[in-house]
């Protein structure tokens, strides 16, 4: 059986799209399925003006000559150019499809470009309004979808490479904080970066905002973007993992930092909510020093336990019973 899968979002990113997906083929495999990812490589691209590390699919109408007659089922994973052009190839043709909704592009881009909340999430709505069944992260993203009249909702968790993502020996005697991922306006950072604490600040990613920030925030560790046993080692080392964002669906580095034993302070918003168990993994409060505070207490060994029961063969098994099956009475172009 032939899985298609569509992305905008793809190799050399590093984020929890790519990761997800990855993982997803991964598994798929294992079940003997047949995984195709269309990605932006496979197109003539141009770099976002906002994100000039992101390559968009600049003829993205071409994507009907990988939408073949012997796929048996059509994925569309994001809803930038070439997310947009399958789905308008798949109405057009009479092809059942699932989408799933990864980012809140509506919030980043009010924070980014101010463009209102009620035309992205317009769009939305009607990018995925046609799909068989829309896949979303968390509860509390399901009930926020549902209040803005998203339909066909199904939850689809997420998880961690267990073989990496372990409680370590600490190599380190430094006290610190550490944030991990994107460099960026969107990401909320500056709350972390501007904390008034006696431990050092780390952080480990990249993003169009580091040369700025490591101006503006000198006492600030900034490591680079790190990966796999040495990622692993930074959570396993820190004391706190900071989590400051408001507008991330699910956050995959909280459970990679919670895997590792390290508790996570962050914000009371969709993606903490669903992950944190106050006093058990973390703590959540409007005030990331209370945040902090009550995080940095919590055992790590009961930290860890705490999420041993996600695995990427469980979110493989969930996206598998989610499918439906194309229709095969169509003409590719």
């Amino acid at each position: 059986m032939k899985i298609v899968i569509v992305t905008d979002a793809w190799f050399p990113q590093v984020n929890g799209v790519v990761t997800t997906l990855n993982a997803l083929q991964i598994e798929l495999k294992k079940k003997n399925y047949q995984v195709v990812i269309i990605h932006p490589s496979l197109f003539k691209t141009t770099s976002f003006s906002i994100y000039p590390e992101i390559s968009l699919a600049i003829n993205p109408w071409k994507i009907g000559h990988y939408l073949t007659e012997d796929m048996d089922y059509l994925h569309i994973a994001t809803e930038g150019p070439l997310g947009l052009f399958a789905r308008n190839f798949a109405i057009q043709n009479n092809i059942q499809f699932t989408t799933a909704i990864h980012t809140k592009f509506p919030e980043y881009f009010k924070k980014l470009l101010f463009i209102p909340l009620s035309l992205t999430y317009g769009y939305m709505r009607w990018f995925h309004g046609k799909a068989y069944r829309t896949f979303v992260n968390t509860s509390s993203q399901i009930d926020e979808l549902s209040s803005r009249g998203f339909q066909h909702l199904t939850l689809w968790n997420r998880a961690i490479n267990k073989n990496i993502f372990y409680p370590r020996q600490k190599s380190s005697k430094q006290n610190y904080l550490l944030y991990v991922g994107r460099v960026s306006k969107e990401k909320n950072l500056e709350d972390f970066l501007k904390l008034e604490t006696l431990k050092q600040k780390i952080v480990v990613g990249s993003g169009p905002m580091l040369s700025e920030y490591k101006k503006k925030y000198k006492t600030v560790k900034f490591v680079g973007p790190k990966f796999d046993n040495e990622l692993a080692q930074y959570y396993s080392d820190a004391d706190v993992f900071v989590f400051p964002s408001k507008t991330d669906t699910y956050g995959i580095v909280m459970i990679e930092a919670i895997a590792c034993g390290t508790p996570v302070a962050a914000y009371p918003v969709t993606g903490p909510r669903d992950i944190i168990i106050n006093e058990i993994n973390g703590y959540i409060h409007i005030d990331l020093h209370v945040a902090i505070s009550h995080a940095e207490r919590i055992n790590s060994k009961i930290c860890a336990e705490s999420i041993e029961s996600l695995s990427w063969s469980d979110v493989a098994n969930t996206f598998e019973e989610g499918l439906i099956e194309v229709s095969h009475e169509f003409i590719t172009t």
